[in-house]
């Protein structure tokens, strides 16, 4: 069988995606470099080329899915005339954004995977902070929302939302609902 020569990102990606998969499958504890090296028709030595171990490679799918979510969740935002109050009537959430039809969704939102659901989590809200932060220093410039520390409004305003999302005893429209809600009157732009 001859070698197939990929370029460097796409072989990158491919460990990427096929560990991903393996660890939906066959779960993270289970699944080696080995396993994946395997499924990919390579040798072990191939996937170590571009990480350094398993983690490795867990941690950047788990930073590139929080990338992908965090543009789908700010698109627009900062390009945006909208005032602060229809940007939060109209942000998108987790329910317009997460599909359940990759591995990436799937291994991240299984039952038994809300360690890597909170990793994830975290990851959303660190790399929205700086986008939120600015959101709300633009909302003061305009006299949207009186002064205050942008950074900590932000931060509340982020991971703030956590405890919310993560309650599966209310429904998800009515999550966002409350979400919305609160963000408005924290924001004392509820008129």
């Amino acid at each position: 069988m001859p070698r197939i020569t990929k370029e460097p990102a796409e072989r990158r990606q491919e460990i990427i995606d096929t560990a991903m998969r393996l660890f939906y499958e066959k779960g993270y504890e289970r699944t080696s470099i080995t396993d994946i090296a395997r499924e990919m028709g390579v040798a072990q030595g191939l996937c170590y080329r571009y990480f350094a171990s398993k983690e490795s490679i867990f941690d950047t799918a788990l930073e590139q899915y929080a990338d992908m979510q965090v543009a789908q969740l700010s698109r627009g935002m900062l390009d945006s005339g909208c005032s602060l109050k229809q940007m939060i009537a109209e942000m998108p959430t987790f329910l317009d954004v997460e599909t359940d039809d990759n591995f990436y969704y799937k291994f991240c939102h299984e039952a038994g995977g809300i360690k890597t659901h909170q990793q994830l989590s975290m990851k959303i809200c660190e790399k929205m902070m700086p986008i939120v932060a600015q959101m709300l220093e633009r909302a003061v410039e305009r006299g949207e929302i009186g002064p205050c520390d942008t950074r900590t409004a932000a931060s509340f305003c982020v991971y703030g939302q956590l405890g919310i999302l993560l309650d599966r005893t209310v429904d998800g429209e009515e999550r966002v609902r409350r979400i919305k809600t609160f963000l408005l009157g924290m924001l004392d732009i509820a008129k």
